[in-house]
């Protein structure tokens, strides 16, 4: 073994390493929930007197679900005299008179206002923080556009509150289209695994989790005490979050109460959702992580919360393992060189058992929310190589969140589209990831590359996740530059 194949191969062993790591412990939070799922916690049905609530509902540009979020919180069943309704309206387009056609068309005893602020700071955190100050209930529930609570959700969640040291419940996503296509398909085992197995893990061990933006209730007082809506990062439903939990407040995660949300079906969109979360969280981490290290809760819940706030950095490591397979395979190609079963070992089985914990945490995940087919277990791998395929737009994400600017709170455009059907509508919200589909070109050709040198020189573990990788890259690389307009019209008319 040469000089310079000894050095490469322990960059990729070091880059494997932290890798394996983190998806080990995905195993480890599956192992947590079937711990801690029969747990006997008590329900948030509500009993006895029920508090006041205010609903809001943040909006910006959302003419296609506007009116249908709307039409459908007035649906919650709920005492009119306990409730009133926000609708949070930053609007820079026409969604501004949909909104104010919809508020005319409700039952005159329904308390809602439409707010509209003169400018944006703070985006979704400034609006929510804008709300608070007009609000009358001391339970504030928040949905975003994309949502559809069911009628029954106040009454569902607000019994949690009778603990008066609960400062936040959150409910579980469901999803309105999860069929639509591939991309849905993935999104929804992508969400379904951090709801149902992360969520129920962390929250029944007494380690800190997150309010999710949306689906969930806030109690007034939790807010203030925390600090109220900060701006200073792009997760502002998880900075908050660890604020309240550093300041004793404790949150209730409701699995059983499932709240269908719509999910992006275009990969710009779904991305640019991405990068806001990444950038988030390395956001969050820098602000609050010395923080967490220095309060009084145990080593346990101190480790979560770096694997929590950090887990994002396994997109540049993802990065760094492709660039150096590359040149580390090539060379030993060129050199004949025979790879010891050890080293082979060495290479391929870390990686092999974090992958079989990765496809028993998302397929716990789909056998919890009854979505476990055969056809889903064959997709299963797709999943493992959609987290590849994200690697350069989350990278991205996280170098931009080490400045000091929050940057611009990027929504994630919707389209009204529920099961495997969508209306007929022009596409005029659209996301732009710049040159990076380009750059996932060249790294899925690289791991192309690899995977064949790989399987040619008998590795054929490394060769299978290098081209686990190069299928993610090149499938979301190709979705991305998919930008003829009739291409765009035909994704969003699919027939039913």
């Amino acid at each position: 073994m040469s000089n310079l194949e000894t050095i490469l191969t322990g960059i990729q062993i070091a880059l494997l390493v932290p890798l394996a790591v983190l998806g080990l412990h995905r195993g480890w939070m599956v192992l947590l929930y079937y711990r801690t799922r029969n747990q006997d916690l008590p329900s948030g049905i509500a009993t006895g007197t029920l508090p006041a609530v205010t609903v809001q509902l943040p909006i910006f540009n959302e003419r296609y679900v506007a009116a249908r979020l709307i039409e459908q919180v007035a649906k919650l069943d709920y005492p009119r005299d306990l409730l009133q309704i926000q609708v949070l309206d930053d609007s820079t387009d026409d969604s501004t008179e949909i909104v104010a056609r919809a508020i005319r068309g409700l039952p005159a005893d329904l308390n809602i206002q439409h707010s509209r602020r003169l400018d944006r700071v703070g985006f979704k955190a400034g609006a929510l923080a804008a709300g608070l100050a007009e609000a009358s209930g001391e339970l504030l529930a928040i949905f975003d556009a994309d949502f559809m609570p069911p009628a029954n959700f106040l009454l569902q969640t607000v019994g949690a509150f009778s603990d008066p040291g609960i400062g936040m419940v959150q409910t579980r996503w469901d999803h309105l289209n999860p069929d639509y296509s591939l991309l849905t398909d993935v999104q929804a085992t992508l969400l379904d695994g951090h709801f149902v197995i992360e969520h129920l893990a962390r929250s029944r061990t007494g380690c800190f989790f997150n309010f999710n933006g949306t689906a969930g209730i806030f109690r007034r007082s939790c807010i203030e005490d925390a600090g109220g809506w900060q701006h200073d990062t792009l997760t502002e439903d998880m900075d908050l979050s660890y604020r309240a939990q550093l300041k004793g407040w404790r949150f209730r995660y409701l699995p059983e109460v499932a709240c269908p949300a719509e999910l992006p079906i275009e990969m710009n969109g779904f991305l640019s959702q991405q990068h806001r979360w990444a950038k988030g969280s390395i956001q969050t981490a820098r602000k609050l992580l010395p923080r967490i290290l220095r309060s009084s809760v145990g080593p346990f819940a101190k480790l979560e919360a770096l694997f929590h706030l950090l887990g994002n950095l396994a997109f540049p490591l993802i990065i760094g393992l492709i660039l150096v397979a590359l040149p580390l395979q090539v060379l030993r190609r060129m050199q004949g060189s025979e790879i010891p079963a050890w080293m082979a070992s060495v290479e391929g089985l870390p990686m092999l058992f974090a992958t079989f914990c990765v496809f028993f945490y998302y397929g716990t995940a789909q056998l919890a929310v009854g979505r476990l087919r055969w056809s889903s277990m064959i997709r299963l791998p797709m999943v493992l190589a959609a987290g590849a395929g994200m690697a350069v737009n989350n990278t991205a994400a996280i170098f931009s969140a080490l400045k000091r600017e929050t940057g611009e709170f990027r929504r994630t455009p919707k389209h009204n589209v529920e099961g495997r059907s969508a209306p007929e509508v022009p596409i005029t919200y659209r996301s732009s990831r710049g040159c990076l589909p380009i750059v996932e070109l060249l790294l899925g050709a690289c791991a192309s590359t690899t995977s064949v040198l790989a399987f040619a020189i008998n590795l054929p573990w490394t060769g299978t996740f290098h081209g686990l990788f190069a299928l993610g890259l090149l499938w979301t690389a190709w979705l991305s530059l998919r930008k003829n307009e009739t291409q765009r019209l035909r994704l969003i008319t699919k027939p039913a």
